[in-house]
């Protein structure tokens, strides 16, 4: 059960022009695969045990969203989320969660045809986010967005996001919503120190122009920028998944970013935090800080993941000090207009 006179609590944004208030801390859910499916291959498998103990730990330190998809092992992990919050005795109005419909080599039709798949992967639990995992569908985007658009008019989903859109076809999401009176809410891209074309390629300022918020998925490059992978080189061959296949995580790959792992520790630097603190949440939130205070309508998801990022023995100790370190982050921080 979560302890509910230990949960701290962390500062929330609203998600793009919705009600929905998220914690500015979310965890994806894309290592609860089970080993599942191709995508779902891409990390090791994790023990339900594991799993409840991470959602435990992020409930109690004031997380309050947890981002999934169909495609994380063809339901297991949107099943590993759910049968966690239920075991831990969560209800479904104390959390939001955020899934996804994969669209290769399907038609629009296939969102309305599935959609009870993924409620029924839920047990219960609401799809507060319903997000286009790519802009690969054999259906034009006009046509998936009048069918997410249904969901919402059949109150079977409550809002409506995308992933992986280039700044044309989310705007072109956003208008064919907007005729139905339904906002498009995000866009999940990829956004790290090491990633960071969303800036450069419309993305970023269209979002602002639309109020869409962005979820920044591997804001840590998948690990890159904790450093842990510079530090162990020999770690790209332990039990990483298709990782170790990867040229970033190769040794070459790494003698490139390994201007950016420093960068990470000297920014990091900058906060006052014990020194077991893992630098990955401190760049992360200096981050968002940055962001933050060009008023921009960003949202960082953070996608932590405990397994990738922070040594297990590490991970209660972390997490209880994210309260600390974060509020530290964006106290001079203006937020009207956000919230």
């Amino acid at each position: 059960m979560v302890n509910h006179s230990m949960k701290t609590t962390i500062p929330k944004l609203r998600l793009g022009t919705s009600n929905l208030e998220v914690s500015v801390i979310g965890l994806g859910c894309w290592q609860f695969s089970k080993h599942t499916g191709m995508i779902g291959k891409f990390w090791p498998p994790v023990s339900d045990e594991e799993t409840r103990n991470i959602i435990k730990v992020s409930l109690e330190n004031g997380i309050n969203w947890f981002d999934t998809a169909e495609a994380y092992g063809w339901g297991a992990s949107e099943k590993s989320l759910s049968g966690a919050l239920d075991k831990l005795g969560v209800k479904k109005k104390e959390v939001i969660i955020a899934t996804k419909w994969w669209p290769i080599l399907r038609f629009a039709g296939s969102i309305e045809k599935t959609i009870g798949k993924r409620l029924q992967a839920l047990t219960g639990y609401n799809i507060d986010l319903y997000q286009i995992h790519q802009p690969y569908a054999l259906s034009s985007v006009t046509q998936q967005m009048h069918c997410m658009a249904d969901l919402v008019e059949e109150n079977k989903i409550r809002y409506v996001g995308v992933s992986n859109f280039s700044a044309k076809q989310m705007r072109l999401a956003f208008q064919i919503l907007k005729r139905r009176s339904i906002p498009l809410i995000s866009n999940q891209v990829n956004y790290s120190l090491l990633n960071r074309k969303i800036e450069s390629n419309g993305i970023l300022k269209t979002a602002n122009e639309l109020g869409i918020s962005i979820i920044a998925y591997s804001p840590l490059a998948q690990g890159i920028l904790s450093g842990k992978f510079h530090k162990d080189t020999q770690i790209s061959g332990k039990n990483i998944g298709i990782r170790q296949w990867i040229p970033a995580f190769r040794s070459s790959g790494l003698k490139k970013s390994k201007p950016g792992k420093m960068l990470v520790i000297t920014m990091a630097a900058s906060f006052s935090a014990p020194p077991f603190m893992h630098p990955s949440l401190k760049i992360i939130l200096q981050r968002t800080n940055f962001l933050l205070s060009k008023d921009l309508m960003f949202f960082s998801s953070m996608m932590i993941s405990v397994l990738e990022n922070i040594p297990g023995a590490l991970a209660a100790v972390f997490a209880k000090n994210v309260r600390k370190i974060f509020c530290k982050s964006i106290s001079t921080v203006p937020v009207t207009g956000m919230c």
